[in-house]
């Protein structure tokens, strides 16, 4: 990633949830390259390593990072974490509600406890993020959520996830009509597959040929896909953009 700064973020400050690797840490280090200062959250104690590397990318960009861990389900942790990053870097302009978890099953093997932990991350933790976002977000900020392709496919083995990550999308359409008097935009990304530890962590080799044949080019996304289109959403030339699910697969599946 470039170390040069682009005036489009300068003085701007972001928060990125589950920011200690992947898609996270790889918004992180691109906001911070056009001139934004980083809150980079963390939730587990095994991701306190990669949270300070991601602090590291951050910095290298001539950018400030904070490291700030919190379980994002917990309303008291979710006002710490949005706390702690007004006080530390003066203001919040962005909000990358990226955090989340997959468990991959059956839809007759998910126990009771495989719903509840992913329905208290993706769906519950992203929807306290939101609510303290329109509180503490600068007029004329940008608020991404993460949502996931799987939203609009006809598939299984996912369904506890993809259903846990649905409310996200009428979660941006009322938090965007709602606020956007004050020139806030909130708008929801749906990736594809992406080759990533997180997308691998639930596949097999099987699985992987599968869903990269259901792409147009036979491959499976990248990060770099993604980046691209947050950048553009948080960027003053989406003002007019908000309430809207992109879905970024490939082809995958459209809607």
């Amino acid at each position: 990633m470039t170390s040069s700064k682009h005036p489009g973020l300068q003085g701007k400050v972001v928060l990125t949830t589950g920011a200690a690797r992947n898609m996270g840490r790889a918004f992180a280090e691109a906001l911070s390259a056009q001139g934004a200062d980083v809150a980079v959250h963390y939730h587990s104690d095994n991701s306190a390593s990669d949270a300070n590397e991601t602090a590291r990318l951050v910095k290298q960009n001539g950018a400030r990072a904070l490291i700030i861990q919190g379980d994002l389900a917990e309303p008291e942790q979710v006002n710490s974490v949005f706390e702690q990053t007004v006080e530390t870097l003066g203001r919040l302009d962005i909000v990358i509600n990226n955090a989340g978890m997959i468990i991959k099953k059956p839809f007759m093997d998910y126990s009771p406890e495989d719903f509840d932990r992913c329905f208290r991350t993706n769906t519950k933790g992203a929807f306290l993020v939101m609510q303290q976002a329109a509180r503490c977000l600068a007029d004329n900020g940008r608020i991404i959520n993460m949502s996931t392709s799987l939203v609009g496919a006809f598939t299984g083995g996912y369904s506890v996830y993809a259903g846990s990550k649905a409310p996200l999308e009428d979660f941006t359409r009322a938090l965007a009509k709602e606020i956007g008097h004050r020139g806030i935009t909130v708008n929801a990304v749906a990736p594809g597959p992406i080759d990533t530890p997180f997308f691998h962590g639930q596949e097999s080799e099987q699985t992987v040929a599968y869903l990269s044949a259901a792409s147009v080019a036979n491959r499976l996304g990248t990060i770099d896909d993604v980046v691209p289109a947050v950048e553009f959403l948080v960027s003053e030339q989406a003002r007019w953009i908000t309430g809207q699910i992109l879905f970024i697969n490939g082809g995958f599946v459209t809607r």
